[in-house]
């Protein structure tokens, strides 16, 4: 098993970001907002992964924090959920979010990620409640909400500004988010200094 992966980050995709190490560069599929907070490439990197093995594919699944990897891996045990809908699923809501939805028994937010019907949203409350404990629950976002850094947060904005910039001058979502991310974008950098930046990257 590959408790982690740390390196350098070579290659960024809307599915996966490739992680060079010796010399080999592994293909890494993460949630889309993982993918949105990385740093630019060339730069240093660690994620925590989890190896998923099928008789036709082996693929590597990765995520920035432990606490992400942990609720990938519940999510999974659900049937009818396999780790790529376990990623849609972290893409499109927070492990916090997720696990307060289950406890609260609310479909509707669980049904927000693609592919996840009400149907299966009520499996997935149904087969995790009882591995969840309220005051557990809540230790974790207070702990969540201490990590998280307000720079991060902002930067993961800029990025996204500057990425919907680049759609609109006709550039593809895939190919927004590889230029975005040979930026080294900062906090107080402004949306036109990014966006030139960008574009110097293409000309």
């Amino acid at each position: 098993m590959i408790s982690y992966i740390k390196g350098e980050l070579a290659d960024i995709t809307e599915n996966y970001a490739v992680v060079e190490v010796g010399g080999i560069g592994y293909e890494v599929y993460m949630p889309s907002t993982t993918i949105m907070g990385l740093p630019a490439i060339g730069s240093s990197i660690k994620l925590y992964t989890y190896l998923h093995v099928r008789e036709d594919a082996i693929s590597l699944y990765g995520f920035k924090s432990k606490d992400d990897l942990e609720m990938f891996r519940l999510l999974i045990t659900v049937n009818g959920i396999g780790p790529k809908g376990a990623l849609a699923i972290l893409s499109a809501i927070s492990a916090d979010d997720i696990r307060f939805a289950v406890l609260a028994e609310d479909v509707k937010t669980l049904s927000k990620a693609p592919g996840i019907g009400s149907k299966t949203a009520g499996k997935l409350i149904l087969e995790l409640k009882d591995k969840l404990k309220l005051e557990t629950v809540f230790e974790q976002r207070l702990k969540n909400q201490e990590a998280k850094s307000t720079a991060v947060s902002v930067v993961a904005q800029k990025k996204e500004e500057a990425i919907q910039a680049l759609t609109v001058l006709g550039y593809s979502a895939s190919d927004a988010l590889k230029i975005v991310n040979q930026v080294d974008i900062t906090e107080d950098m402004t949306s036109e200094e990014i966006l030139k930046l960008c574009l110097k990257r293409i000309y």
